[in-house]
């Protein structure tokens, strides 16, 4: 389809976010014969990943990763770097011909009047209309700083995982890292690896820690496995598998985990951590853990054990907020964390017409449940046209 044929034809949905999961399901929507423009606020595909740290590669294999109707290309390798996952999002892109608009930043999903349809408003005041919408502005939208007293008053250096690129920046420093998932634990690796002068990790809870593949089998086949089993035993199953994969790092101050695998997934939206050298980083003293961070009192930081130290650099890997309130909070959509209520290929009580994907963070693998997500709002989209033209039909 060329641009111009693109112009005239009825926009079925616009498309807020043009990452993979807006990608995904545009891509999936042309499958099923309906026509989707993709609102992205950037001038490019895939913002969100040319922004992270130069080290990231997916940590769910290649295989397991590719959106519908293209494979990852197998010379991007089973783990693709950052940069290999923005080429494949453009030509994901360029393959299925998708309309994406540049330089369209949402600010309001709204009904319009008649109640048939949802209007897209821009943040230069255009207002978009179509018969149906899809909210993917991604999981991980606006980073979260931890509320610490004395932090805004640190005189060193405050670094936001989202701006952290690698740690040459941070050669011969004293750099405390606040976060254990899987951003705050390759930080800093990488840290260490670029020979910052002391690298401490401050610990909250306690990370599940796994390592990322044993032999051929990656761990995102677990994952896929237990998801669907009850959160009781996965929890009650999880530590001999830990046991079995991931040395006891107590006494380098980081012990066993005492909060369920499973439930923490699904109430903290907490995947464990991939071990891509954090293990032997702790073990070797190259990272060391810890209390969580509790205040800052000029220069010094303040642990949860009372101990004190004076770090020169603290980077907040503290994760992210979906951000979704300004855009979509008087809709009554979101729970009480600020994310869909729904997601998928269902929609909200009151809602019909407007989907939600990529807020989740699942243990089987985001960009796996993202494809799934895709193809089910595809349907449902193509369904709840059907039979809309259908009542149009029997009532003329």
């Amino acid at each position: 389809m060329t641009r111009a044929s693109r112009a005239v034809r009825p926009v079925d949905a616009h498309i807020v976010g043009g990452g993979p999961a807006g990608l995904a399901t545009a891509a999936a929507l042309a499958q099923r014969g309906l026509h989707a423009v993709v609102l992205e606020r950037s001038d490019s595909v895939g913002s969100s990943w040319r922004g992270h740290y130069d080290r990231l590669h997916l940590h769910t294999p290649r295989e397991l990763s590719g959106l519908p109707g293209l494979p990852i290309p197998r010379e991007m390798g089973r783990w693709v770097s950052r940069d290999d996952v923005v080429r494949y999002l453009e030509l994901y892109a360029a393959h299925h011909d998708l309309d994406v608009r540049h330089g369209s930043e949402a600010a309001r999903v709204d009904r319009t009047p008649d109640g048939r349809s949802w209007t897209v408003t821009l943040t230069d005041g255009t207002s978009l209309s179509a018969p149906y919408a899809v909210v993917a502005t991604g999981f991980n939208h606006t980073p979260r700083e931890p509320d610490v007293p004395g932090l805004q008053g640190f005189p060193g250096e405050v670094v936001l995982a989202r701006h952290y690129r690698n740690g040459a920046a941070y050669a011969g420093k004293d750099v405390l890292v606040v976060g254990t998932g899987n951003t705050g634990t390759e930080l800093a690796v990488d840290l260490a690896e670029h020979g910052a002068a002391r690298v401490r990790m401050a610990v909250r809870t306690v990370p599940h820690i796994l390592r990322r593949n044993r032999g051929p089998v990656a761990a995102q086949y677990t994952g896929i496995a237990v998801r669907r089993l009850p959160t009781a035993l996965v929890d009650r199953v999880a530590p001999f598998v830990e046991r079995l994969q991931t040395p006891d790092l107590s006494a380098h101050g980081l012990p066993r985990p005492d909060t369920g695998l499973l439930t923490r997934v699904e109430r903290d939206n907490a995947i464990p951590v991939q071990d891509v050298g954090i293990i032997d980083a702790v073990r070797s003293g190259a990272v060391e853990p810890v209390a969580a961070l509790t205040s800052v009192e000029g220069d010094t930081v303040v642990l949860a054990d009372r101990s004190r130290i004076q770090p020169e650099v603290i980077v907040l890997a503290t994760g992210y907020d979906q951000g979704l309130e300004p855009l979509l909070g008087h809709l009554g959509v979101l729970d009480g964390r600020g994310r869909p209520v729904e997601r998928g290929g269902r929609t909200a009580r009151g809602a019909k017409g407007l989907w939600f994907t990529g807020y989740t963070n699942p243990i089987s693998g985001m960009l796996r449940e993202i494809s799934i997500d895709a193809r089910k709002i595809a349907l449902a989209m193509a369904m709840t046209k059907r039979r809309e033209m259908k009542a149009l039909r029997s009532a003329s």
